[in-house]
């Protein structure tokens, strides 16, 4: 055989096996990211799960050298972000968060996707509880005092949430079920939208994240009732939790995570988990998150799957507890 037929033997079967490579999804880690990073937040700007992102994107750019971008997508119970994370190539240039919400959606309206079977989890960010606020012109200081306020002024207070579905009316559907009481829920596109009108007194009520609240509850334009985890947070030592207050039972805990395009590879999965980790465990985001209200929960992409599971059943409980209907 000539020499140029085996080169060009050589050259064809190299170029096979790259173009193999290329199908199979098998990328070069070392040189991942190798263009800015999108990160799509199913959530408007200025909801704790944009800001955790936010602080955690800054981290990562100076870890990889590569910009990681956060593109607020909000709307249709995260089906929008989750569209656009579906058709997105599997090589670890765009990722999403996710949270509660992301997983009460599908049990509450048809949905295309299922979080754990059609994308890859990466790593989990956070826990974090709720707390429940009022507009300081309401007149009480107790959760005593709300639920008697309540019962003598039925469907008269109303208590706003970032949507129907999310897990801040349905902690407020959970807390009129606990208490006997009964509420008037407005719904809006977002926490942001949320809080305007309640900082405005044209909703005297909510269940918003500590995260996103903090801020207004220290400034007093917001008084907080009580906390829905299990024990007192740092960030709010003076509010009791619901258990203390006198409503047994009601714990709520959310938490943050992200995910990327089915069949990502497993090796940017892996370098992806390396570097949240550190991040979230540093010194500096462990203060803010603390200060916040929050906490790091670190673990694998394994970890995180089997915790979005759980979740799933977790909350088809609340659904079905409050009465909401699935469509």
């Amino acid at each position: 055989m000539k020499l140029s037929a085996v080169l060009l033997i050589c050259i064809v079967h190299i170029s096979g096996m790259g173009s193999a490579r290329a199908q199979s999804g098998t990328q070069d880690v070392s040189k991942y990211p190798v263009r800015p990073v999108r990160t799509l937040v199913p959530l408007p700007a200025g909801g704790s799960m944009d800001v955790i992102v936010r602080n955690l994107s800054a981290r990562l750019t100076e870890a990889f050298g590569q910009t990681f971008v956060v593109d607020n997508r909000p709307g249709a119970g995260s089906l929008i972000a989750l569209d656009i994370l579906s058709s997105s190539a599997p090589d670890g240039q765009t990722l999403m968060g996710v949270g509660g919400t992301s997983v009460v959606y599908p049990l509450m309206y048809k949905s295309r996707y299922d979080i754990v079977r059609d994308f890859a989890p990466v790593a989990q960010l956070t826990v974090h509880g709720y707390v429940l606020v009022i507009h300081p012109l309401l007149p009480v200081k107790s959760v005593a005092e709300f639920v008697q306020y309540l019962k003598v002024n039925p469907d008269k207070v109303n208590f706003g949430s970032s949507g129907i579905g999310s897990p801040l009316h349905l902690s407020g559907e959970m807390f009129k079920l606990a208490t006997g009481t009964r509420m008037t829920h407005v719904p809006y596109k977002g926490t942001a939208a949320a809080y305007t009108d309640l900082l405005s007194g044209q909703v005297q009520s909510s269940f918003p994240t500590i995260v996103s609240s903090n801020t207004h509850i220290r400034s007093g334009r917001l008084r907080a009732l009580a906390v829905t985890t299990d024990k007192r947070v740092s960030a709010l030592p003076g509010v009791p939790t619901f258990d203390e207050a006198g409503v047994k039972g009601l714990i709520m805990v959310n938490w943050y995570g992200l995910i990327a395009p089915l069949k990502t590879s497993p090796a940017i999965i892996s370098r992806l988990v390396i570097e949240i980790n550190k991040a979230m465990r540093s010194p500096e985001m462990i203060k803010s998150l603390i200060a916040d209200g929050a906490e790091a929960a670190t673990g694998s992409s394994v970890e995180l799957a089997t915790h979005i599971k759980a979740e799933n059943e977790r909350w088809a409980r609340v659904v079905q507890a409050v009465g909401l209907k699935v469509n």
